[in-house]
């Protein structure tokens, strides 16, 4: 399965997943008025959004490049991430508000198994879920996918601390309404760290220090280049396209200095799966024999 259809996969499984988890919590939640669990239902809200993000966002990305778009869609990814982020965000605060009008009108939760119940349940699937959108990624390197996979982590987290408000309630009563608030914070956390990297991307940010690294030791391999300058790389989508400068020796032929970049530039593409593609200019230098 290819990157592309590994996210369309990843996106209706989200949505069918959280819109089963969004029901019966929020029904749970309104009987019990657990804020915590509510809360919760917030997230899967959210998390449906994020799928549905996911699926538009990743059909984009798949379209090959065409003349209006030399470079491809791959960036769609980041801008429907940034979405995914901003929902998040905005979906935290809203639950924070909540949270802290019931607590000045003193609604507090009424303990229920099924409230129980629905924890236990939620943690199953968001455990399936994260394990199996975790593999993907590490198969595809899609962002949209990574989002997804961090969404299913934080719900874990967020879902046991649900489910320790509500066993543990009994004995402090504000004990659900602070759970509440944390799993808001902790998502708002999660959002803007993705927005960030989002962010990064559309920015055309430079490509990491260990991937330049990698390029840098494919260069060394020729020793026929005398020195490189000039070296620049740009995001496409999930990978980066390089340039750069070498100089070689001014008494090579135009055929063979030309021959060494066009080499270089295959193996570079070759052997890191991060390059989408690789310009080199060649400039000579003096003869030092």
């Amino acid at each position: 399965m290819d990157r592309y259809k590994s996210a369309q996969v990843t996106g209706i499984l989200g949505i069918i997943g959280n819109i089963f988890l969004l029901i019966i919590k929020s029904v749970a939640a309104l009987v019990s008025n657990s804020q915590s669990l509510l809360a919760d239902a917030f997230n899967s809200a959210g998390d449906i959004f994020s799928s549905l993000m996911t699926f538009i966002g990743n059909k984009i990305a798949s379209k090959a490049a065409d003349d209006d778009h030399p470079l491809g869609h791959g960036k769609a990814e980041y801008i429907y991430s940034m979405l995914i982020s901003i929902s998040m965000f905005l979906l935290s605060i809203t639950m924070i508000k909540n949270v802290f009008e019931n607590l000045v009108e003193k609604e507090y939760m009424t303990y229920s198994i099924w409230l129980v119940l629905v924890c236990v349940l939620t943690i199953i699937i968001k455990l399936s879920l994260y394990l199996y959108t975790t593999h993907l990624y590490k198969k595809t390197k899609n962002i949209l996918i990574l989002a997804n996979s961090k969404d299913h982590r934080n719900d874990l987290a967020i879902t046991t601390l649900t489910l320790l408000s509500i066993t543990l309630n009994s004995w402090f009563r504000y004990l659900d309404s602070i759970a509440g608030i944390l799993i808001s914070l902790w998502i708002i956390k999660t959002a803007i760290q993705l927005f960030i990297e989002s962010y990064d991307v559309l920015m055309d940010k430079s490509m990491d220090k260990k991937t330049k690294e990698k390029v840098l030791k494919v260069i060394e391999k020729y020793e026929e280049v005398q020195k490189i300058n000039h070296f620049n790389s740009t995001p496409v989508g999930y990978r980066y396209q390089i340039s750069f400068t070498i100089f070689v020796d001014g008494n090579l032929s135009t055929f063979e200095s030309h021959e060494i970049a066009n080499k270089m530039e295959r193996e570079i593409e070759k052997e890191i799966p991060e390059i989408y593609l690789t310009i080199i200019h060649v400039n000579p230098t003096e003869d030092k024999k």
